[in-house]
């Protein structure tokens, strides 16, 4: 897995991901939109 920081202002760039329900998104199906990513770990982990 590849961490890195974007500049304030840089487009992200496009990723897949799987949501809470099992589906597949993908940061480009939400193109021109406005959309806020809210990352947390797993309940049972450290952190």
């Amino acid at each position: 897995m590849h961490v890195f920081m974007l500049d304030v202002g840089t487009d992200a760039p496009d990723f897949t991901v799987k949501a809470h329900d099992g589906s597949t998104v993908s940061l480009q199906d939400y193109r021109g939109k406005h959309v806020v990513l809210w990352f947390y770990p797993v309940a049972d982990t450290p952190g």
